[in-house]
């Protein structure tokens, strides 16, 4: 791994990979960053303690449809990107001072990271069954104790969510880049395993092709 600068992880909400993240950066003693912490869009749509959902959230997700809501999330994510590529190149970089990062997020859209073509840099996408992320959602969510309305918010996120890991699937696959299945129950634990790996493995790559 002494190749790899960056390692990214991407994936839809709730596939796990803050906590992977954490844990490869632990290993690697590298940097862990969000890219939700340079912009998030916008937002979660549920209570949790001490937070209210913000009227513009709930706004956003009751008045849009499914096609609007990615349309919207994927603009964001263009409008983001130019500050992850220059996040990015400033930690591949041999002569930055820098140490190594691990960036997760879903704005790690394939078809922009496919187009970094950065030696020092592996990446991989985590994905889950639908049901598992709507496990999830529910149980953060108290999806059971929440009004009809709330439920009929969440059930929009988990819409969006869902139609969102399908185009990014579709992504993956025709650019022939890497996912991870997150959702068969293995520990973050195993999950880094599997992402060190697969980074390792494209660094070996990277080092044949020079």
């Amino acid at each position: 791994m002494s190749d790899v600068r960056v390692v990214l992880i991407g994936g839809t909400s709730n596939a796990g990979k803050s906590t992977v993240a954490q844990v490869v950066a632990e290993r690697l003693g590298f940097e862990c960053l969000s890219t939700d912490g340079l912009a998030r869009h916008p937002g979660r749509l549920w209570r949790t303690t001490g937070r209210e959902v913000p009227a513009h959230v709930a706004e956003h997700y009751g008045s849009l449809t499914t096609d609007e809501l990615i349309t919207s999330v994927l603009d964001h994510y263009d409008r983001l990107w130019p500050r992850i590529e220059e996040l990015i190149t400033t930690h591949v970089t041999e002569d930055n001072g820098r140490g190594g990062l691990v960036l997760e997020g879903s704005a790690l859209w394939p078809v922009r990271v496919a187009g970094l073509h950065a030696r020092h840099m592996a990446a991989v996408w985590l994905t889950t069954d639908n049901s598992v992320v709507r496990a999830r959602v529910h149980a953060a969510a108290c999806y059971e104790a929440a009004t009809d309305k709330e439920q009929a918010l969440m059930d929009k996120f988990l819409d969006r969510t869902e139609r969102y890991q399908t185009l990014m699937i579709d992504a993956i696959d025709r650019l022939s880049l890497e996912r991870i299945d997150a959702g068969c129950g293995q520990a973050p634990t195993e999950l880094a395993d599997t992402v060190l790996a697969a980074a390792e493995a494209q660094a070996g790559r990277h080092i044949s092709n020079d």
